[in-house]
């Protein structure tokens, strides 16, 4: 049990010197001429050398732009919000649906449960009071729903994120309310 020369009770010495909690001066001096080069290595030792790189802050990275905001900075919908205009929000309802068959309504066989993370789609009801469904313009996004009319201004932030491409609206005009059907983006579909 030797290290490049140096006996069995120097290591013990040199595990004992590195592991003891006290750090007086003169132990460290005696402790250092008893010890060799092998013995004053320590974990951070083991592997190739590091080389110091220049450290750069993740916190603050200045482009060369003039940009005062990155894009990953400003939330999605934050375009849309116009504290200046006087137009009142309609009244809203969110819905999530689920499609449920006789197979989980009686025998529970698919694992379906009735929190959110089973839900297929999100229904989001909006009554627009004398309105026409010529007037409505509807920008969805996959996290934001903007709908605009002449007597109305809705910027929702939706609660989970959905398939901007795949959903649906549609105008009822004898109860003036607007149904838009989204279909939810939800990260365990490849197990469902």
């Amino acid at each position: 049990m030797e290290c490049l020369g140096v006996s069995s009770v120097q290591n013990l010495q040199a595990l004992s010197a590195l592991l003891s909690t006290q750090q007086d001066d003169d132990e460290e001096e005696e402790d250092s001429k008893n010890v060799t080069a092998c013995a004053r290595l320590g974990p951070g030792h083991i592997g190739p050398a590091r080389k110091k790189d220049k450290e750069v802050s993740t916190a603050y990275v200045k482009k060369n732009s003039k940009d005062i905001w990155s894009e990953e900075e400003v939330a999605e919908g934050s375009q849309y919000d116009d504290l200046t205009d006087p137009r009142p929000q309609p009244e809203y309802e969110i819905i999530l649906k689920q499609s449920v068959g006789t197979e989980d309504l009686f025998l529970g066989l698919s694992g379906k449960d009735p929190s959110s993370m089973c839900c297929e789609a999100m229904l989001v009801k909006i009554k627009l009071p004398d309105t026409k469904a010529t007037d409505v313009v509807l920008d969805v996004k996959e996290k934001f729903l903007d709908l605009r009319t002449p007597k109305y201004k809705l910027g929702l932030h939706l609660p989970h994120p959905i398939h901007s491409q795949e959903g649906k609206a549609q105008f009822f005009s004898e109860r003036e309310e607007l149904e838009v059907t989204l279909l939810l983006k939800r990260s365990m579909d490849f197990i469902r």
